[in-house]
């Protein structure tokens, strides 16, 4: 179980195991700063359940459920040479996704520190606290 006691969906077994560097962690006002730039080189990818995303969500974000992450990653071949920031509810999920991703050849994709709980606190507490 992990992030607030909700099961927890596995990323594909990997090479690497259950490799995760902190160092690929951003902060949220980052991520607002580039949301607000409007910047096309930079994407926001939401992998929480799809249960969590009606209940609290960043707006421009794109929706990948970590569950369906190995079957679908083509779909983010489009944004291969974007940078790709991931969020989750607490930050936990997110950087299991993000060395999922940084595995398959994604090199510039980082995780969003705190995830969408984080992101209430401290840039936008219209997004619900869940």
């Amino acid at each position: 179980m992990s992030d607030g006691g909700m099961p927890d969906y596995p990323v594909p077994p990997s090479p690497m195991g259950d490799v995760v560097d902190e160092a690929w962690e951003v902060e949220p006002s980052y991520v607002k700063e580039r949301l607000s730039a409007g910047d096309a080189g930079f994407v926001l990818l939401d992998c929480r359940r799809p249960n969590e995303r009606p209940v609290a969500s960043i707006e421009g974000s794109e929706f990948l459920p970590m569950q369906e992450l190995a079957s679908r990653v083509n779909e983010l071949e489009e944004h291969a040479e974007k940078e790709m920031v991931v969020y989750c509810h607490h930050g936990r999920r997110s950087l299991r996704v993000t060395a999922f991703l940084r595995e398959q050849g994604f090199e510039n994709v980082k995780s969003m520190a705190g995830g969408i709980d984080r992101w209430s606190e401290e840039i936008d507490q219209s997004v619900p606290v869940y």
